[in-house]
């Protein structure tokens, strides 16, 4: 018996898009690897170049947590790269529906996800569970290896200007200088007195590297998406 219409072209569905999502998902893979490998050539250049003009125990250094994870510490400030597994399409609001290279052709709106993040390096070396980290930027890479980027201060490729170009070592570079630069402008803030003004037994009877005390850079502070 012939598949039915709908069977057809749910199996036709299928083919299509699990190929266009792979082919998503291995370029950015191999993103992600070269921008591990960016990391790691960065950590011991800088290394180099600050050797006698800083404190020892400042630390530049990159540290590979896995797979679709790796970090980069510079002082104390904690960048941490993780890459989705799941590939994206934008909601109908998204900017990048105005760009003509996805109105010509919806399939090239799908993209995979590297999310940067920045965290005290301390809130890992005491295991301060409960201290807060922040979305930095994202790099945005679709099936022709094009790309975008959202975050602070990430002007190179807006989603606008999607499918005008591939994703370089020279983009990937810019991309990381300017999230560092970000997070060591970033500072930490002291929190509102009135936040910190109670506390319980409870919380000084914890140890530290478990404490209820919360510490970011900005509590309470609205960190929207603005990026100029």
């Amino acid at each position: 018996m012939d598949p039915s219409p709908l069977r057809a072209k749910i199996l036709e569905t299928i083919v299509r898009k699990s190929s266009l999502k792979q082919q998503v998902f291995d370029n950015t893979f191999a993103t992600f690897n070269e921008l591990k490998d960016i990391l790691f050539e960065m950590s011991s250049e800088w290394d180099d170049e600050l050797d006698g003009r800083i404190d020892r125990r400042v630390r530049i250094e990159y540290r590979d947590r896995g797979k679709f994870e790796t970090q980069f510490q510079v002082a104390s400030d904690l960048l941490i790269f993780r890459m989705h597994t799941d590939v994206f399409e934008f909601d109908a609001n998204h900017l990048v529906w105005q760009s003509p290279y996805v109105q010509a052709d919806r399939d090239n709106s799908y993209c995979g996800i590297i999310d940067i993040y920045n965290f005290l390096s301390d809130s890992f070396k005491f295991n301060r569970n409960a201290d807060e980290g922040y979305l930095i930027g994202r790099i945005f890479i679709n099936r022709e290896r094009c790309y975008f980027v959202e975050g602070k201060r990430q002007t190179s490729m807006r989603p606008i200007a999607f499918g005008r170009a591939a994703i370089t070592r020279e983009a990937l570079v810019g991309i990381l200088e300017t999230a560092i630069a970000y997070s060591l402008d970033f500072d930490l803030l002291t929190p509102p007195y009135e936040d910190a003004k109670r506390v319980t037994v409870d919380q000084f009877n914890t140890k530290m590297d478990n404490s209820k005390f919360v510490t970011g850079k900005r509590l309470d502070y609205d960190f929207d998406v603005e990026d100029i």
